[in-house]
């Protein structure tokens, strides 16, 4: 089952543009909180824009995963 999805999430990636978008989204902020987390100390704006990352990030990752059930079980849409 993890095969199929990975399959499935490789294809949106080469065909569905918003779907790319949401993962290049995705990646953008993961690579920001990657940037944060190495820091010794964050600033009150750091934390609060780590913060918004994470649920920014978590939205994406929802969406993303609400596109792979609709495509994985065309029923369910």
């Amino acid at each position: 089952m993890a095969i199929e999805s990975q399959q499935l999430k490789e294809h949106l990636l080469q065909t569905d543009h918003g779907f790319r978008q949401l993962v290049e989204q995705h990646q953008e902020l993961d690579t920001r909180l990657h940037e944060l987390a190495h820091q010794h100390y964050l600033s009150e704006p750091e934390q609060t824009e780590e913060v918004t990352l994470k649920k920014r990030k978590l939205q994406l990752k929802d969406r993303m995963q609400d596109i792979l059930r609709r495509h994985g079980n065309p029923q369910t849409a």
